[in-house]
């Protein structure tokens, strides 16, 4: 389908004689054909970073271009050095898909000839609306693979078998604000998935591309909103069916995930218990009453978090925090105090450590009542 809209700009630029640009009705590019060497800012931009500017939309928008049923002429912008163009709409059945562009900075395209485009334009519409149903429908059948439902999650997996061939790939991303809004999947490749699933932007696609997708979809919700995005990934799914473990895995890894950062699962060690159990459960299992009451005294569990993350090394945590040993000694004698725990012990360490490095992600401690 992309090599046929490919095909559709090339013959629009030999019909009229004129660079072509064919953009989805966001402004993102899909195709270009060359014709000379003429060339301006807006078309540059469109080439180069794959979608035009907001000021650039707004301006040719002004000109109802997203109302218009046939060739609509943008004049020249001489100050900016903007080109006059030609604007060709693509449609389908009532619905405007995407825009022609062809630079025509002297006029040059008759309107008998642009008409001469416009069943071009009808079959670029065409195929971008068949485009656009395809990624609906696969979105919804992603959605149905993270499904609770085996039975459901089974009928997606056999759907999409063609689509996504394992080994796969998936990601989460979060940003904080309203409802998400599902990502243009005109802007991610063909051979990606999206959707967006309790509120987690979720993207499945193959382990190939797993350098680059995260990356752009990061930009992609960065354009939306300055607020930095939590990313997480995991892979790879051996099969369709695995793709829902796999969403569970990458959430947990973006929870786990700094502001602006990338989490892959490999990388979570004891965080990985945060898929294990719910939060409450897991609070119950390793937030103890001492360590609750250390965490009372932020200085403190800092102090222990150190000691314990350097092995009970007083040299190296000392030099850490910048503190003498001794004073290094006496905060781990109020820590063992508080906590009522022996740090001299493997296992009071480890019951310390785990609820300092679990406690960030999980609710306070409350005792369990009694059956």
């Amino acid at each position: 389908m992309a090599a046929d809209l490919q095909e559709i700009v090339e013959s629009a630029a030999d019909l009229l004689g004129a660079p072509a640009t064919l953009e989805d009705r966001d402004f993102h590019l899909v195709a270009y054909a060359a014709h000379g060497d003429t060339i301006d800012p807006v078309r540059m931009e469109s080439i180069l970073h794959r979608r035009a500017t907001e000021a650039v939309r707004s301006r040719f928008e002004r000109f109802g271009i997203a109302r218009a049923t046939g060739p609509v002429r943008i004049p020249a912008d001489r100050a900016a050095g903007v080109l006059g163009r030609l604007c060709l709409p693509a449609r389908w059945h009532g619905v405007t898909y995407g825009y022609l562009w062809l630079l025509d900075d002297s006029g040059t395209i008759s309107d008998e000839l642009a008409a001469r485009a416009m069943p071009l334009c009808e079959r670029a519409g065409l195929q971008m609306a068949r485009q656009a149903r395809e990624r609906d429908d696969l979105g919804w059948k992603l959605a149905d693979l993270l499904s609770a439902q085996p039975e459901v999650r089974g009928q997606a997996a056999a759907d999409l078998a063609e689509a996504l061939p394992p080994p796969l790939a998936v990601a989460v991303l979060r940003a904080p604000g309203p409802e998400p809004r599902p990502l243009n999947p005109w802007l991610l490749p063909r051979s990606v998935l999206t959707t967006v699933w309790e509120r987690d932007h979720v993207l499945v696609f193959p382990m190939s591309r797993a350098g680059d997708v995260v990356e752009r979809a990061r930009r992609l919700l960065a354009e939306r909103s300055p607020e930095p995005v939590q990313a997480g990934s995991y892979g790879p799914c051996d099969a369709l069916t695995e793709v829902r473990e796999g969403w569970l895995r990458a959430r947990v890894a973006a929870r786990a995930a700094a502001t602006g950062e990338t989490r892959d699962w490999t990388s979570l060690g004891v965080l990985r218990l945060l898929r294990c159990a719910a939060d409450e459960a897991l609070s119950q299992a390793v937030l103890t009453p001492g360590a609750d009451r250390l965490l009372a005294h932020p200085d403190l569990a800092a102090t222990a978090r150190a000691f314990l993350d350097r092995a009970g090394s007083v040299q190296h945590t000392a030099r850490d925090l910048s503190i003498h040993r001794q004073t290094l000694y006496h905060r781990l004698r109020r820590i063992e105090e508080i906590t009522a725990l022996d740090l001299s012990t493997g296992q009071d360490r480890l019951t310390l450590h785990l609820a300092l490095t679990l406690s960030p992600y999980l609710p306070p401690f409350t005792a369990t009542p009694p059956q």
